[in-house]
């Protein structure tokens, strides 16, 4: 009995320190909910839905504040003001990648994604160097992405306007587009190889989701073996399966609003026609095209938060000091459904991208792709690849939906690392 005593004790001081000690941690960081010993603010925060949880916080603590996601403070960055503060106006001091336990064991700090420091410097610049040299960003590569969107095309005539589910379909494009620039070749539709490295990539990016080489003998070089796999891997599956997504969430919201994508249709019909190949060049005149495609991507909010960041080094911000290496988590919904920006920015609108006189409108707080050095690398060749894709295929399809649009369910599937849209059939019938 006098043990069982002795150890409460213990335990009761344990945890008293461990919260003077949080306490004096948090005089310092951004204003937040009080955490619970271990658990953090775990509780008080909606799994399912974070950005909501992330909204109410920001009412009461203001723009910058702090939870913790377990014992670990994290500085919450809410609005287009402080985020660009951060991400953008002091780059440097929050372009560390945060931890990703998901991923950790596999990515092992390589790669371009999530690794840090002179790694991700020298892997970043030379993977940049080799893509550019392979086309990317030239009129050869929008040659590529066209002629994957007429094999698409092709391959969606051949549903003959059946019901099919399009989860693979449209990851098609994108992958042979990726793999055309690495290994100068495409791989045929009905390959295996295509099919299960989309298999894969969609596998890989479900589970983020859900809620849980040349110089061997230089000791200092990074470019070694395990690092050029793990880059590949990343520029294929970061390539692949985020247009992907976009793609088969904006058919989604296509089906569900019909009007609109009768709208963009008739644009495409009188300006391209339904014969010749589409391309970049039109864009310019096919501003209410551009406005869906730039709000599908508003819309869907792909990636919430972000991939989470840490700060390089003990940073003043505001009347906050930042300790090296506390978690940043920048909330990018809270830009995208700025409502001031966008009014009424639950609703699916293209008009959120287009001015009085129905021409296509810029917005400073579009940031699907982040913001800041860590910014997403392929950012021009996914522009390219969701204007052209899904110009394609309104130019040769209507959409049909196998229920009413009104009973059209578009809440995400998942919302963790990617917000994904939930399984769903159409009919492609061709025009």
């Amino acid at each position: 009995m006098d043990l069982f005593i002795s150890l409460v004790i213990c335990l009761a001081c344990l945890i008293l320190l461990s919260l003077l000690n949080q306490g004096n941690a948090r005089r310092k960081l951004p204003p937040g909910p009080t955490p619970l010993p271990i658990i953090g603010n775990v509780l008080q925060i909606n799994i399912k839905n974070i950005p909501k949880s992330l909204r109410k916080l920001a009412k009461e603590y203001g723009p910058v504040f702090t939870v913790h996601l377990g014992r670990s403070p994290t500085v919450v960055f809410y609005g287009y003001d402080a985020v660009k503060e951060a991400l953008i106006d002091r780059r440097e001091e929050f372009s560390g990648r945060g931890s990703f336990p998901v991923l950790d064991k596999i990515t092992q700090n390589l790669g371009i994604v999530f690794s840090n420091g002179e790694i991700w410097k020298q892997t970043r610049r030379f993977t940049l160097m080799i893509l550019r040299n392979m086309g990317m960003g030239k009129k050869t590569i929008e040659d590529r992405i066209q002629e994957e969107a007429m094999c698409l095309v092709d391959m969606l005539r051949k549903t003959k306007g059946a019901p099919c589910d399009p989860t693979y379909l449209f990851g098609y494009v994108p992958c042979n587009v990726i793999y055309s620039i690495i290994f100068q070749n495409r791989l045929d539709y009905s390959d295996e190889t295509l099919a299960n490295l989309i298999k894969y990539f969609h596998e890989n990016i479900t589970i983020a989701s859900s809620t849980w080489i040349q110089e061997k003998h230089n000791e200092h070089s990074e470019f070694t073996m395990d690092n050029l796999i793990i880059t590949i891997w990343d520029v294929f599956s970061a390539g692949t399966e985020t247009t992907t997504t976009t793609i088969r969430y904006g058919v989604l919201l296509l089906l569900k609003h019909p009007e609109i994508a009768a709208k963009a249709r008739e644009e495409i019909d009188r300006v391209v026609g339904r014969n010749r190949t589409l391309c970049l060049k039109d864009r310019a005149m096919l501003p209410y095209t551009d406005a869906v495609v730039h709000e599908i991507q508003r819309f869907i909010d792909l990636v919430p938060t972000s991939l989470p960041r840490v700060v390089n080094q003990d940073t003043k911000f505001r009347e906050y000091l930042i300790p090296k290496g506390t978690n940043i988590l920048p909330s990018l919904t809270s830009i995208l459904y700025d409502d001031k920006e966008f009014p009424n920015p639950e609703k699916f609108d293209p008009g959120h991208f287009l001015d009085e006189s129905g021409n296509f409108k810029k917005s400073d707080y579009f940031v699907p792709f982040s913001a800041g050095k860590r910014v997403c690398a392929g950012e021009g060749l996914a522009r390219m690849e969701l204007f052209l894709i899904l110009s394609t295929i309104l130019q040769h399809f209507i959409l049909k939906p196998l229920v009413d649009p009104k009973d059209i369910d578009i809440t995400p599937s998942a919302n963790g690392l990617g917000s994904l849209p939930p399984f769903y059939e159409l009919c492609f019938i061709p025009v």
